[in-house]
């Protein structure tokens, strides 16, 4: 069979893909080729080696990955040579061997798989039968407990309790299973955990399955959690023969059940495991990886491997200092559009990467004002965000009462037990009475002197009143108050946090965060009127629906994983974003907060963007931020547009003073710049030290700097920022 695909391996990738029989991890840096070694592995094994295809177990995590890898190896060989490999993700292939095994199982071989929504619809029906307090046992923060200790194989009976909340979520955990047997059910959990048991518990069968596997191949090594861990221990415990390629410096799913730890397990269990480091980078320019090899190194307990590329240095990464967190946005907008007018970037080269969802409004508030189209990754646009909308509804009826799309939002948001019957009887009384449903609340504010209280069954009413109370002090309050004034109200009378924060995830972090955000949004209008806020809202929601194919990407770190991009530009590198501020008093999570920053840094192939903002948080109440720890890591000589006090930049933020970065620019001062006027006139010669002489189009003030647009005889029109563009007037 032909090996000609070998040949064009360099020496570490071949090395991985013709290993001799045995253990073999390989760590595979960013862009080094790791699916190129996993399916040639797989090819060699089958060409060379004489292995069958239904020898060979190969698994990773997402469909994905698992087509690719299917259609790679196909090429190489052809559908013939491959029949019978078993290739697929964790879940589908322990699908595939429980049902054939269901013997041994508390299931019937018809089982079916509960979805994430019936998860949560089980645990909460199991919380309302024990009468337990469903805000302080909510079922996405029990779940999400039960889900964490099955990662871990820990099963009901071994729960361990610390905490009184350790016992509640035991009981439930325990009567959880129960239910899930009763209905010949598993959860996605359960396919991991009841096909781990099997192997554990019954030699035969593992037995059977190991020595069938000749070769096991995972993908993404760095990602399993402990269940997966101990499902290819048991199935490579026959012929030893486990070929695991990852990287635990992109390890950034902790949160997920991830455990990185499983490499060093792999090398306790498997003593005589080879190790292969891939270091050549096919992605980035060497000036990108020694960044990103600055920031990581300084991580512990950790391989040494030294990424290197043939792509040549590159240009140096440039760090910009916003003066705040708006000037931020608009320089990753201004410097997009020049990378894509200079004919060197599409659009879609482009990618803005931050820690938190949160952090997307002001980018994409950036873009739509620049009319630029932007594409969102793993979250729903910022307006289009749940807890987002909920509160424009509460702003907007507490605002104009008649608003029935806004109350039929949130008036059992958080739920209140108004039922659609109630809500029914409401409409048609208002109906009855020639007004609308807000009117009627308003009115049952008043309690049983109410006109319409008695039109409602007494269980009906009360919820009603309660809720009409707060409604009428809320359009009482629209009247005299600020915006955020009113938001900060509602938030308090509806208790909206402890209805958004249910458990201590990121995901329930990320969504009070967004809340947070808008608030920050109606600071800004503190001598302005909710009639203005509420408009710029909806034009900005309305743009929000915006959408083309070639087009920048937003999207956080940890979606950023597996992609890469010509140009980034990472934001928010100050300390409590990048590192989050959850991390400072927890070891563990602050390595995954640097090996986080590690992945945004290597997703980049050509340019690089670290950008943050000396102040932060909203015009009316912005607070000095400091620079991130990791960039005190980073070789000064890598960068330009840094400031005059080099490495170490942990100081106080306005001792920062800027020099002249190398390539001749010169970014913003770190004082509040005073109001500015226009410099550059419509017709004004200049000239700029690449493009050469050109004429000024237009200029406009926009955060604290000037805009303009000027025609260049060499490159044609450029946007720039007068601070940034060193500009001659001729």
């Amino acid at each position: 069979m032909n090996l000609d695909f070998i040949n064009k391996l360099n020496p570490q990738q071949r090395s991985a893909v013709t290993a001799a029989d045995g253990p073999v991890l390989v760590i595979a840096g960013p862009g080094s080729g790791k699916t190129r070694v996993l399916t040639q592995r797989i090819a060699y094994l089958i060409a060379n080696e004489v292995v069958r295809p239904w020898q060979i177990l190969a698994v990773t995590f997402t469909n994905k990955a698992a087509k690719e890898m299917d259609e790679r190896v196909k090429s190489i060989l052809n559908e013939q040579a491959t029949e019978g490999m078993m290739l697929g993700t964790f879940h589908s292939i322990c699908a595939r061997i429980l049902r054939r095994e269901s013997e041994h199982l508390p299931v019937a071989q018809n089982f079916v798989i509960f979805d994430s929504d019936d998860q949560q619809s089980l645990t909460k029906s199991i919380i309302r039968e024990m009468n337990l307090n469903e805000k302080l046992y909510r079922a996405q923060s029990v779940h999400a407990s039960i889900s964490r200790a099955k990662n871990e194989l820990i099963l009901p009976d071994d729960y361990p309790i610390n905490t009184y909340r350790d016992e509640v979520v035991k009981r439930v955990y325990t009567e959880y299973q129960k239910r899930l047997i009763a209905s010949n059910a598993v959860d996605f959990d359960d396919i991991l955990v009841y096909t781990a048991q099997l192997m554990e518990n019954n030699p035969a069968v593992r037995d059977k399955y190991a020595q069938r596997f000749r070769h096991v191949l995972v993908d993404e090594f760095q990602d399993t959690n402990l269940a997966q861990y101990a499902l290819v221990k048991h199935l490579a415990s026959h012929h030893k023969n486990i070929f695991c390629v990852g990287d635990p410096d992109q390890s950034v799913y902790g949160w997920r059940g991830a455990d990185y730890r499983n490499v060093r397990r792999l090398e306790q269990d498997f003593p005589d495991a080879q190790t292969i480091l891939l270091e050549q980078n096919y992605r980035s320019h060497q000036n990108i990886l020694d960044v990103a090899m600055g920031v990581i190194d300084r991580a512990s307990n950790r391989k040494k491997k030294r990424l290197f590329s043939d792509r040549g240095a590159g240009e140096k990464v440039f760090f910009y200092e916003a003066r705040d967190d708006y000037g931020e946005a608009s320089f990753v907008v201004d410097t997009i559009a020049q990378l894509v007018a200079s004919g060197d970037f599409e659009p879609k080269d482009c990618a803005v990467m931050y820690r938190t969802n949160s952090m997307s409004r002001l980018l994409e508030e950036a873009f739509l004002q620049a009319r630029l189209p932007y594409k969102l990754v793993g979250a729903q646009r910022f307006y289009g965000r749940r807890e987002v909308k909920d509160m424009i509804a509460f702003l907007r009826l507490a605002h104009n009462p008649a608003d029935e799309a806004a109350l039929a939002r949130i008036i059992n948001v958080p739920p209140r037990g108004i039922g659609e019957k109630t809500l029914t009887t409401l409409h048609l009384v208002a109906r009855q009475n020639n007004t609308n449903a807000g009117s009627v609340l308003l009115n049952l504010s008043h309690g049983a002197e109410s006109n319409f209280y008695k039109a409602f069954t007494g269980r009906a009413a009360l919820p009603l009143a309660d809720f009409g109370g707060m409604f009428a002090n809320w359009h009482a309050l629209s009247k005299t108050a600020t915006v955020a004034e009113l938001f900060d109200r509602i938030v308090i009378d509806i208790n909206y946090k402890a209805h958004i924060v249910e458990d201590d995830s990121e995901e329930s972090i990320d969504r009070w965060e967004n809340v947070q955000e808008l608030k920050r949004l109606a600071l800004e209008y503190s001598t302005r009127s909710i009639d203005e806020f509420l408009e710029n809202v909806a034009l900005i929601a309305d743009q929000d629906t915006l959408t083309d194919a070639n087009a920048p990407t937003l999207l956080t770190l940890h979606a950023a994983k597996g992609l890469e991009y010509g140009a980034v530009f990472i934001v928010g590198l100050d300390d409590g974003i990048i590192p989050h501020s959850r991390s400072f008093d927890e070891p563990e999570q602050m390595e995954e907060e640097r090996r986080l920053f590690y992945v945004g840094i290597t997703r980049a192939k050509d340019r690089l963007y670290l950008l943050r903002a000396i102040q932060r948080g909203g015009r009316g109440m912005a607070e000095e931020t400091f620079p991130s720890r990791f960039m005190d890591d980073i070789p000064h000589d890598l960068l330009v547009g840094r400031t005059r006090t080099g490495r170490s930049m942990r100081g106080a933020p306005t001792d920062i003073k800027w020099s002249l970065s190398p390539s001749g620019t010169q970014p913003t001062p770190t004082q509040s710049a005073p109001v500015i006027q226009a410099v550059y006139k419509a017709g004004t010669r200049v000239r700029h030290p690449m493009w050469g002489d050109g004429i000024v189009l237009n200029s406009h003030i926009q955060d604290g700097d000037e805009i303009i647009d000027v025609v260049f005889e060499s490159v044609g029109i450029k946007r720039l920022a007068a601070s940034l563009a060193n500009l001659k007037i001729i």
